[in-house]
């Protein structure tokens, strides 16, 4: 996928990579959507998973750890999970790869991150703002996601927790350091 894009894969370049034949591969996938699909669903499986631990981040829990300047422990579990798969991710959030990865990605992971940390008087609440509020921040940690896997994951899970952390409590104004 990173070599010559999703759409100019075929399935003859994923057997001899795989060193697989086609009937092996037919058996088990309909076609290369078919195998794309499942790795997707793979990663959005763990995610969902992980998604228990978030739901029951609050705001207070969230105010707790900056105030002591640890990371929270979901999150480092989040930015580890990322890393073991970034390969993966780097390819199909990359030009080349799945252009609907990326909002499947930025919905389970960072909007749901966004609404359970929003206080509670807005986590119902059906006003346009609020709606543009949670995009805004949703998709700017699917930014820090996709900047940090370009980047090869430079950064341990735990710098990059207290990263994502810093981001949402920052004020303008306010110095950007960590």
């Amino acid at each position: 996928m990173e070599e010559r894009g999703y759409d100019a894969l075929t399935v003859n370049d994923l057997c001899e990579r795989a060193d697989t034949s086609r009937g092996t591969f037919y058996n088990h996938f309909r076609d290369k959507d078919g195998l794309l699909a499942v790795l997707e669903d793979e990663v959005m499986a763990d995610l969902d998973a992980l998604q228990g631990r978030m739901q029951s981040i609050t705001l207070a829990d969230m105010l707790a750890f900056r105030a002591t300047g640890r990371p929270l422990p979901f999150l480092v579990e989040l930015f580890d999970y990322l890393c073991e798969q970034s390969d993966f991710l780097h390819a199909v959030l990359g030009p080349g790869g799945d252009v609907r990865f990326g909002p499947r990605l930025r919905e389970a992971v960072c909007e749901n991150l966004v609404q359970n940390i929003l206080h509670e008087k807005y986590r119902d609440n059906p006003t346009v703002f609020v709606e543009y509020y949670v995009a805004f921040y949703a998709a700017a940690y699917l930014g820090i996601i996709a900047h940090w896997i370009e980047r090869g994951c430079p950064e341990s899970s735990e710098t990059m927790a207290r990263i994502a952390m810093r981001l949402l409590f920052i004020k303008p104004g306010e110095s950007i350091e960590l």
